[in-house]
């Protein structure tokens, strides 16, 4: 589906189905431009800011109703996620 819409999917390898490849140079990835690589990176630090989101700060048990009222519960956990990490 994102490659039909012209998008570049950055997927790393499964572990499950071996080893992962390593080039000469030690890098994870085999075949990948440095500037996906960095994109990957940016991609998976948000994707575990929104997984401690959602698993430890209450991202997936909103109880309240209203945009306003959801948007400042979930500041409310992104805030605390910055202040653990400024620790």
């Amino acid at each position: 589906m994102s490659q039909s819409l012209n998008h570049v999917p950055l997927i790393d390898g499964n572990p499950r189905r071996g080893e992962k490849q390593i080039d000469d140079v030690g890098a994870k990835f085999v075949n990948i431009v440095p500037a996906e690589a960095v994109r990957y990176r940016i991609r998976t630090g948000v994707e575990r800011v929104f997984g401690m989101l959602k698993d430890s700060h209450g991202g997936c048990t909103v109880r309240v109703r209203g945009h306003e009222k959801v948007f400042l519960h979930l500041m409310f956990g992104i805030l605390v996620i910055a202040a653990q990490k400024l620790k």
